[in-house]
């Protein structure tokens, strides 16, 4: 859908433009380093910068000896002090939801018990339907091509329907938070169904949520057309947004949330900029990175368990030979995690029966493929001792392609996973933290005099 009355600068324009802006912008990247500057906010050693203290999420990826060398160890993820995968356990175990259950343990900082738990999902679940008139006037009205858009501006719209949008009160920040938690995935599948029609000129159907479902189960029962689903592919989606909920105040999305609460302003503005954030290729848009390249190794290599045969093609990629010619294996290496990312071998684990029987047998084994060779061409090609494991996104793409999940939604499903964790940085950071987060960036222009319009 092209608007006429949008029109586009001629390439001459451009190239004008361009030529302007690289002639008189330039900064060497060595100069960083003698200056001593921390790019990416990251140490000489590749780990973060630290930048606040929390209390929600703990991302261990490894150790430090007496020389204060890292030392690689398997990946942990602490939620509120629990170990992901003994909450993993127990959704596995005794054949629970437990998204809702993750949501109030990193809201609140401590398990529910089965009262409180049972009033938190009902509260979730009386507040799923989007305010009167939302999907007609905010939605339906301004249909994007990009649904992250869509539900970022979505997110900014519901400050007008809220009369305490300013508020920044703990009470209110808890209303806002719950509210968000609860309408997002409302808003995420009217936005995809939206785009479906404006874009792809397909029919439009609405499903309101159900009563009594979770929030696995009732995202699949609005995407579906026929409402159907089994228990299996529900608990699957509920795993994964487990995994997803949150990873620590230093992942990009979660530090925005934070630099924007810092300032005063509203919720709505701070998680429509951390959507805005995780949109992004090299943080939640990796995983449909990750499928396009799966796709395309299916397509070039003949036997998939062959090692010579995967490695010979992985080469290709670092080499820029193929995928998208930049080098990067998607899916592989993390900024802290060095052995293992335990979110990636929940779904590695959790997703194969699926796969298997859903006919993607080829696609899971490749991408178990790719996670052992990959860091073995690394290594053979680039001569690094640095440890890179599989990330998350190498395994959650294809759990979206296993519950029939469009390619669409791949990363907004992880954005209204995410959005407890936000909120809980965001309540933390107005609570505890009161100061503005205001890093420097070191002037390394030259001082010139100002020449009249005339002289120049």
């Amino acid at each position: 859908m092209i608007y006429p009355d949008v029109q586009d600068l001629t390439n001459q324009d451009l190239k004008v433009l361009c030529d302007a802006y690289r002639k008189n912008n330039f900064i060497d990247p060595e100069i960083s380093e003698k200056l001593g500057v921390k790019r990416g906010l990251r140490n000489a050693d590749g780990t973060g910068v630290l930048a606040g203290l929390t209390n929600i999420c703990d991302v261990i990826g490894y150790q430090r000896d007496e020389n204060n060398n890292i030392i690689p160890i398997d990946g942990k993820l602490i939620y509120r002090g629990i170990d992901l995968n003994d909450i993993v356990n127990e959704a596995i175990t005794q054949d629970r939801f437990l998204f809702e259950e993750v949501a109030w343990l990193l809201l609140f900082g401590s398990l529910p018990n089965k009262e409180t738990l049972d009033n938190f999902r009902r509260i979730l679940e009386t507040h799923r339907e989007l305010p009167d008139g939302f999907a007609e006037t905010q939605i339906m009205a301004a249909p994007s091509p990009n649904l992250m858009n869509k539900m970022a501006r979505s997110v900014l719209a519901m400050y007008s329907y809220d009369e305490e949008a300013e508020n920044t009160s703990l009470e209110n920040v808890i209303k806002q938070s719950i509210n968000l938690i609860a309408e997002m995935p409302s808003m995420m599948v009217y936005a995809y169904q939206t785009k479906k029609h404006a874009y792809d000129h397909e029919s439009l159907y609405f499903h309101y949520p159900k009563p009594g479902l979770s929030t696995a189960e009732n995202i699949l029962a609005m995407y579906r057309l026929d409402q159907n689903y089994t228990r299996e592919e529900a608990r699957l989606l509920d795993l994964c947004m487990i995994v997803h909920a949150d990873h620590g105040g230093g992942n990009n999305s979660a530090f925005t949330t934070r630099v924007l609460s810092s300032t005063g302003t509203d919720t709505y503005s701070a998680i429509a900029s951390a959507i805005l954030s995780l949109k992004g290729p090299k943080h939640g848009g990796a995983n449909l990175m990750v499928m396009k390249q799966l796709d395309e190794i299916l397509a070039n290599v003949k036997d998939v368990h062959s090692d010579e045969e995967m490695k010979d093609y992985l080469t290709k990629i670092i080499n820029k030979e193929a995928g998208d010619h930049s080098g990067l294996i998607y899916g592989i290496g993390h900024a802290v995690y060095t052995k293992s990312d335990p979110r990636a071998q929940i779904l590695k684990k959790h997703s194969k029966d699926l796969a298997y029987e859903k006919g993607m047998q080829r696609e899971y084994d490749c991408l178990c493929q790719i996670e052992k060779l990959a860091p073995v061409v690394f290594k053979e090609l680039k001569g690094s001792t640095k440890n890179v494991c599989a990330n998350v996104d190498l395994f959650s793409g294809l759990v979206y392609r296993i519950l029939g999940i469009s390619e669409e939604l791949f990363t907004p499903i992880f954005a209204i996973s995410r959005v407890a964790g936000w909120c809980a940085h965001r309540m933390e950071e107005v609570e505890f933290a009161n100061r503005i987060i205001r890093p420097a960036y070191k002037y390394v222009g030259d001082e010139k005099q100002y020449i009249s319009l005339e002289k120049r």
